[in-house]
């Protein structure tokens, strides 16, 4: 394994309260000191060196929200291209999620997913199992099982467990195999047939809509289990101010409740909406009120981290109506440059930013990831905050050209991504 050094970046690492100009030397894939730039430390035959002059080098991101499609919807995404993406979008590490065909509810197909990550990947997966037998919201899933050969956290993501009585035995059996339940927090019965935000721009393209309260009834049903069974629980792809509210009051009574944001719930409204479904996605795009609370309670910390719930269709699903699309934009590749608008605007630091998608989500999740305290897994982003590029979907890694931000012009992208110390993407 090579010996690396990257020299002269400016180095964020929030993790250990790190901001300034460092070189960090790399050996065994593990990260084996960081000095001041200034000290310019002499190397030995044998390393190589990479000049990160005017860069910004930081951990590695961690997506707790990907869907890899594999196995069963290889037409959509694979574990290759979905790892191949993420490394182009600066992820080291990624949780896949279990609603793939057949769904990640035995062994089996948790085994299967390690081993093709294993021989195919380029970056670290993760597979959330199952919360139900085939995602049905019937059976619990033998969630002991499902740990032992891997799996991280169970979730029926895609699909909202309805049934009250399990969701709390969910959280039971999950709190006691040492599993975190991810919920889908949505009331299908109250969404019926809507495909886009309740509200004006609903009216005015005369599409079907979906209350706030369809999101916001579900968290505030799973804030009272979380405090029935003092079970951890995390709340996937927030979107509304009520869903903010409520999960803020429950964090101040101490519930064991923890959230996440995606990138375009940030970044757009339901006015980007028209016909386009590219801009079809579930929970869909709010209004600008809901936009607004997302970002303060990332500033404050009810919202703990931004993932990208990234998840790749191809033409066949998307280039319908709107009223027959699935639902589902790809992120991996656009996440950092997107959500640089958000520094731009001082809404985030970059220092905050990069907390968010590394060692935030790797905490909330236990993973030894997300910092460069020496010792940790090499696993490090070069960025440089200056470059600015297009959204151009013809040249994603990813198999997904389903993005709402084509065209967009960005400035701030991942130039070099390593995993243990292995070079895994370089922009060019």
């Amino acid at each position: 394994m090579k010996r690396v050094v990257l020299r002269g970046g400016r180095l964020i690492d929030p993790s250990q309260g790190l901001d300034g100009l460092y070189d960090v030397f790399i050996m065994g894939g593990r990260i084996a000191s960081i000095r001041p730039a200034e000290d310019k430390a002499p190397v030995g035959e044998g390393w190589l060196e990479y000049d990160c002059t005017g860069l910004v080098v930081t951990p590695g991101f961690v997506d707790l929200h990907t869907h890899l499609r594999e196995p069963g919807e290889e037409y959509k995404e694979t574990i290759k291209t979905g790892t191949l993406a993420a490394s182009a979008g600066g992820f080291t590490t990624i949780l896949c999620m279990a609603n793939t065909h057949p769904p990640n509810d035995c062994e089996a197909v948790t085994r299967f997913i390690k081993k093709k990550a294993e021989e195919e990947g380029v970056v670290k997966v993760y597979p959330v199992g199952a919360l139900t037998k085939g995602l049905e919201g019937r059976e619990l899933t033998e969630m002991a099982e499902l740990k032992d050969a891997g799996c991280i956290a169970v979730s029926d993501d895609g699909r909202p467990l309805m049934n009250t009585s399990l969701m709390r035995r969910a959280l039971e059996y999950a709190k006691g195999v040492g599993l975190k339940v991810i919920s889908h927090c949505e009331d299908i019965h109250l969404k019926e047939d809507g495909v886009m935000n309740e509200g004006f721009e609903s009216t005015r393209l005369g599409l079907k809509g979906i209350p706030a309260q369809v999101e916001s009834i579900m968290i505030a049903r799973d804030i009272e289990l979380c405090e029935l069974t003092d079970s951890p629980l995390h709340i996937a792809h927030v979107s509304t101010r009520r869903g903010v509210e409520l999960i803020r009051d429950a964090k101040r009574r101490g519930v064991r409740i923890t959230a996440e944001v995606t990138p375009h719930h940030l970044l757009l409204t339901d006015t980007s909406v028209g016909y386009d479904t590219n801009f079809k996605m579930n929970p869909p795009l709010r209004s600008e009120d809901d936009v607004k609370a997302l970002r303060d309670a990332l500033k404050d910390g009810t919202i703990d981290c931004i993932a990208t719930d990234h998840a790749p269709h191809s033409s066949v699903e998307k280039d319908v109506e709107f009223d027959m699309a699935e639902d589902g934009v790809v992120g991996l590749e656009t996440a950092f440059g997107v959500l640089m608008n958000l520094v731009h605007e001082g809404v985030l630091t970059l220092k905050e930013l990069v907390g968010l998608l590394s060692v935030q989500p790797a905490r909330l999740m236990g993973l030894n990831c997300g910092s460069l305290a020496v010792g940790s897994p090499a696993d490090v982003v070069v960025i440089d905050t200056e470059r600015e590029w297009t959204v151009e979907p013809e040249r994603f890694k990813s198999l997904g050209r389903n993005t709402p931000f084509k065209g967009w012009r960005l400035k701030g992208k991942v130039v070099k991504t390593f995993v243990d110390g292995r070079l895994v993407y370089e922009d060019t």
